[in-house]
């Protein structure tokens, strides 16, 4: 069959134009909001800024003629409209940006995560800005002149507007020396633009992680000295969710969000600091022994982390969770999901992190011989419905927001709800200490909580977390963290680790205090990085 359009209509590089001057105008609000805020309106720089708007429209043309051709033309356009409503409204309300990381945590996001951003104004962008021009395009006939007059007619598309986008720069090349250079975030902002970059990095290393590559053995000489068994440790670590140190009060935040943690004695750490700025960075990078610096979530996949050295030294490791999963940190140990009623016996219906203790103290008596780890990994803060995060007693801070649309909120409500979901973790974290207390006669018992990454409550308009770390504020890396020792646990000079408190620690230093305090002896075990290190007593 041969391959027909109408002859009478717009040619698909008009519309194609037409698209990228619509998705300027309308999907770039946080854009050029951004960009107005770095750059003032005057007559001086207003041509400067107007050559941007071109520029932006240049970039959008040159991705869509690169993408769409002849049959395929229109069911791009209209996807492309409908997922830049939604990255736009995404931007728009909460100032994130659809980068490779976003696009990880969406992809692992479950269906109750993603029911709460549900709302009438993401609903409203995707009507307007996607639904109503993706049936203009459905709509408008285009005329079909042939593949090659189409192929020459494109080549000369694309060469117009690499000779516009060179003339741009070079008649404001101050202009754009300094945007490039010195406001690079900005450009995180662009639509369609970044989103169609970062998901083409998305899909070439998610191809890459599954490609069957074998998992790197790390840690391999990793063993625990003989020891007798009343010398038995139980370490309990806490994975929490988007809690930011400013709002735990043994950080000096007004509020008393911490009563169970203050009267339980914990050693506070208050210059903590976490590897990236969502669940699917942090998490992988908290337990990885590859450390900030050079992490990546490719990497990470292709090698074992600390759970795996542990459990070959022979510690028994449990993972118990209560948010979407582990990232694949916990592929090769034992798992359990906890956040359906049919397994968690404390739903309301939100299931809540407390239901995973009654399984703690089954797997400590399954298990009569060896050190034991377990890992809790909470719901904690997630958000935007922090409102959820907590049973209604716990609504101590009134009035809080109760919308995952955090739009119908003031400031003042959504961060009341979010302390209130500080104040539940603290109640967690309490029932977690009595739990302990209740087997240090037969264990050295040890709690260590930190949170895997921020939140912004709308600091300068930004909501949530999931911004670059290298633009990402303090309040989405700067995290609480907290230890907890057992009355039998004497191996640890408290003196001395007090003296510590204030010293800047990282996600880096969570592996190898947990190879430390488990006493596991393993060449990838880094001293230095243990936060024990310089306060064990003789012995210990």
């Amino acid at each position: 069959m041969r391959f027909r359009l109408p002859e009478q209509g717009l040619t698909s590089n008009t519309l194609i134009v037409l698209v990228a001057v619509f998705l300027t105008a309308a999907g770039n609000l946080s854009f050029f909001g951004k960009v107005l805020d770095t750059y003032q309106l005057t007559a001086g720089n207003a041509p400067a800024l107007i050559s941007l708007a071109i520029m932006v429209t240049a970039i959008s043309v040159l991705l869509l003629a690169l993408t769409c051709f002849g049959r395929t033309t229109k069911p791009v356009l209209i996807a492309i409209l409908l997922l830049s409503s939604l990255a736009a409204c995404f931007m728009d309300s909460y100032g994130v940006i659809i980068n490779t990381e976003m696009l990880e945590n969406a992809a692992q996001t479950n269906v109750a995560e993603a029911l709460d951003l549900l709302n009438f104004r993401l609903l409203a962008y995707f009507v307007v800005l996607g639904v109503i021009p993706a049936i203009a395009v459905a709509r408008l006939p285009l005329r079909w002149r042939g593949v090659r007059v189409e192929t020459i007619a494109r080549g000369k598309l694309l060469a117009i507007i690499a000779l516009l986008m060179v003339g741009t720069v070079l008649a404001f090349g101050g202009f754009y020396a300094s945007f490039i250079r010195q406001h690079k975030s900005l450009r995180f902002f662009t639509n369609p633009a970044t989103y169609m970059y970062s998901t083409v990095l998305f899909a070439v290393g998610t191809f890459a992680a599954k490609s069957g590559q074998a998992v790197t053995v790390i840690g391999d000489d990793a063993h625990i000295l003989p020891h007798d068994a009343t010398h038995r440790e139980l370490f309990i670590l806490v994975i929490g969710e988007t809690a930011r140190a400013d709002r735990f009060s043994l950080n000096g935040y007004e509020r008393d969000t911490n009563p169970q943690l203050r009267r339980a004695g914990v050693v506070n750490f208050p210059n903590f600091w976490a590897c990236g700025t969502s669940t699917a960075v942090s998490v992988p990078c908290m337990f990885s022994l590859i450390g900030t610096a050079k992490f990546d979530t490719k990497s990470a996949a292709a090698q074992e982390n600390v759970l795996d050295v542990l459990q070959r030294a022979g510690v028994n490791v449990l993972w118990l969770d209560n948010n979407s999963d582990s990232k694949d940190v916990a592929l090769r140990v034992p798992y359990k999901s906890y956040k359906s009623p049919e397994v968690n016996p404390v739903c309301d219906p939100e299931c809540r992190d407390v239901g995973m203790l009654p399984a703690v103290q089954d797997y400590i008596e399954a298990h009569p011989k060896g050190d034991i780890l377990i890992v809790l990994h909470q719901m904690g803060n997630h958000g935007p419905a922090y409102y959820k995060r907590y049973p209604p007693a716990f609504e101590k801070f009134k009035p809080a927001c109760q919308s995952a649309d955090l739009s119908q909120c003031s400031r003042e409500e959504i961060g009341n709800a979010y302390d209130n979901a500080i104040l539940y973790t603290d109640f967690f974290l309490g029932k977690v200490i009595e739990l302990l207390k209740a087997n240090q006669s037969r264990f050295e018992t040890a709690m260590l909580y930190m949170s895997d990454h921020g939140e912004s409550l709308g600091e300068n308009g930004v909501y949530l977390h999931g911004l670059p770390r290298a633009i990402a504020p303090e309040a989405q890396l700067h995290v609480p963290a907290v230890m907890w020792f057992g009355g039998g646990y004497d191996q640890v000079d408290m003196t001395a680790l007090q003296k510590k408190r204030d010293t800047r620690f990282t996600h880096d230093n969570l592996a190898h205090t947990m190879l430390g305090f488990l006493e596991v002896k393993t060449s990838v075990y880094r001293p230095a990085m243990d936060i024990l290190d310089g306060c064990r007593t003789p012995g210990g």
